[in-house]
């Protein structure tokens, strides 16, 4: 048997390449879009994809299934478990719970395991040529290590009221097959830590069913009332972006046959693109983004985050431009095909030439924590926490306003416009997200924490400060 664990940073979103030596055959569970990943190993290893399949409909990034059945000629495999509401909407071999079928002479069972999702299912392998015992099982967003997967998505990011509290009760149903499972099958999840799947991800790749039995806190509450309350607690902001995942990979997502190349841009035409409101995406690092950028330009840093942020800031329907380099182009590119964001109109590789050229830059005011100090104790400060409210719970700036940068549009009614109003995050990268997001909005007053939380836990112990001052830190 042959075995790649594909891990997609951004994303913390795993696929699995298995294949068969002796038959030439294999299959890719979970594929992102951008499929070069599995050409290039099948061409490597000598291999043939012949079976594409899924865990269950995606909500965090956009499948790949179409594209490689479409490069390859894959037979796809899906669920078909879930009911009417839950069926994929384009040609595939339907899965139940207990089915059987071969890549070669791997062996893969379907489990349906529902709780994520009505439709989920996880695959059992056996490897036909070395045993007649199961060895690996993909839980998909079913179980990870060290945590499980959130049952409020449907109803948090797609809408479907009424999910949450029966996909929990699902889950803990679902659980019991995984625990009646033997302890020494290895276990490969979906998502590693920093997903937004699930609560506390653990940051290994895979772990077995007995190690999960041990230490996984779900494995252990044998209340059900008691296990629904703790999942459904403390759960991250599901992005936005979500519900326009659950609904392309339902429907199928449109085949690109390829990585596109957004085009080179002029300084002629990036103004053209300025003057008819194109919104424009500016990939620097926060402080060169904060030293000079365009006027109404959103700072997304081109870093891990990428592409979850660019999926909560930035709309299906519109076009819009990047500033980035040359040789990162690539790179961002697939980070947001990989959500479906496949508008991108072009990009303008030299910020430098702009300014040269005489156009008008705009710069981003910072602030210090001893600034803000200063601020507060003059009582002319709105302060905006923008991280999420689990973060804002545990520790934040008495009087803050949490915010979350994900939904500062719909609160812009709560900010102010007559004082400073400084926005911080944990260590300022989603705050230049807010920031910049403001100052399109036409908030002059907007300022940006240099160092965000972190720097203000350091510095606010200072010299006394933090018991001498009403800014003191406030532990929900």
């Amino acid at each position: 048997m042959y075995f790649e664990h594909v891990y997609e940073k951004g994303l913390a979103q795993a696929s699995y390449f298995i294949g068969c030596q002796a038959t030439g055959e294999a299959i890719v569970i979970d594929p992102k879009r951008d499929i070069d990943t599995y050409l290039q190993i099948a061409e490597r290893e000598n291999m043939r994809i012949t079976k594409v399949t899924e865990t269950h409909i995606h909500a965090d990034f956009l499948s790949g299934s179409l594209e490689l059945a479409q490069a390859t000629g894959a037979e796809i495999l899906l669920s078909d478990e879930g009911g009417k509401d839950w069926e994929y909407q384009f040609e595939h071999t339907g899965l139940k719970d207990g089915d059987k079928f071969k890549v070669g002479n791997l062996i893969l069972e379907v489990m349906h395991t529902p709780g994520h999702t009505p439709e989920h299912i996880s695959f059992l392998l056996t490897d036909g040529a070395a045993s007649t015992k199961p060895i690996m099982l993909f839980t998909g967003d079913f179980v990870f290590v060290g945590d499980i997967g959130r049952p409020d998505l449907l109803e948090k990011a797609a809408g479907i009221t009424g999910t949450m509290e029966k996909g929990a009760k699902d889950m803990f149903q679902s659980l019991k097959k995984f625990k009646a499972l033997p302890d020494y099958i290895q276990v490969w999840p979906g998502h590693g830590a920093g997903s937004a799947c699930g609560k506390s991800l653990g940051a290994v790749p895979s772990t077995t069913v007995g190690y999960e039995k041990i230490v996984n806190w779900a494995m252990n509450i044998s209340d059900e009332d008691e296990f629904v309350k703790q999942l459904l607690e403390g759960q991250p902001e599901p992005p936005k972006y979500f519900a326009m995942m659950k609904k392309l990979n339902k429907v199928g997502p449109q085949v690109l046959g390829g990585i596109p190349r957004p085009g080179r841009m002029t300084l002629s035409q990036f103004k053209n693109a300025v003057d008819n409101k194109i919104k424009i995406v500016d990939t620097r690092d926060k402080l060169s983004f904060a030293g000079g950028h365009v006027p109404g330009s959103l700072n997304i840093q081109d870093n891990g985050s990428f592409s979850t942020w660019a999926g909560w800031m930035l709309n299906y329907d519109e076009p819009f431009v990047l500033i980035a380099p040359d040789h990162r182009i690539e790179d961002l590119t697939k980070k947001l095909i990989r959500i479906g964001l496949d508008n991108i109109y072009g990009y303008l590789p030299n910020m430098d030439a702009l300014a040269n050229a005489g156009n008008e830059l705009r710069t981003l005011n910072q602030i210090t924590c001893s600034e803000l100090f200063n601020l507060i104790e003059e009582d002319n400060v709105q302060i905006i926490d923008v991280r999420g409210l689990s973060e804002h719970k545990s520790g934040n700036i008495n009087g803050s306003d949490n915010i979350h940068v994900g939904y500062i549009n719909e609160n812009l009614d709560r900010i102010e416009k007559n004082k400073p109003v400084v926005v911080h995050c944990q260590t300022g990268d989603r705050s230049a997200i807010a920031a910049s997001y403001l100052l399109n909005k036409g908030f002059d007053n907007v300022i940006n924490l240099t160092g965000g939380y972190t720097a203000w836990i350091q510095d606010c112990g200072k010299n006394g400060q933090k018991s001498n001052v009403k800014s003191e830190i406030e532990t929900v």
